[in-house]
């Protein structure tokens, strides 16, 4: 299921799930839309999509340089991150692997 943050002050609670994929990402951007696009195809996962320009201050605070960056959290816990466009499969494989 896809979520867009309304608040910042709702992130910390979005991430306390036991699995939650963030997507940081911009309007203006064409990959982070092709990978939107991708997303809205996958079920059974909990997507965050965060606007960086909108919520700057996260975007500083998890070193967010380029877009799209997806992050893994697990109870709060960050787990890992990718940078970049990817195709379903490839985006898949990462959520799998350890």
């Amino acid at each position: 299921m896809i979520k867009y943050l309304e608040k910042e002050s709702d992130f910390e609670t979005e991430i306390q799930k036991d699995f939650v994929v963030v997507d940081f990402y911009a309007d203006w951007c064409g990959p982070c839309q092709r990978m939107g696009e991708i997303l809205e195809t996958i079920e059974n996962i909990d997507i965050l999509k965060v606007n960086v320009d909108t919520f700057q201050n996260l975007a500083m605070k998890f070193g967010i340089m380029s877009i799209p960056t997806f992050m893994i959290f697990k109870n709060g816990e960050e787990q890992k991150k990718q940078v970049g466009m990817m195709s379903k499969t490839d985006f898949l494989q990462w959520l799998e692997e350890k």
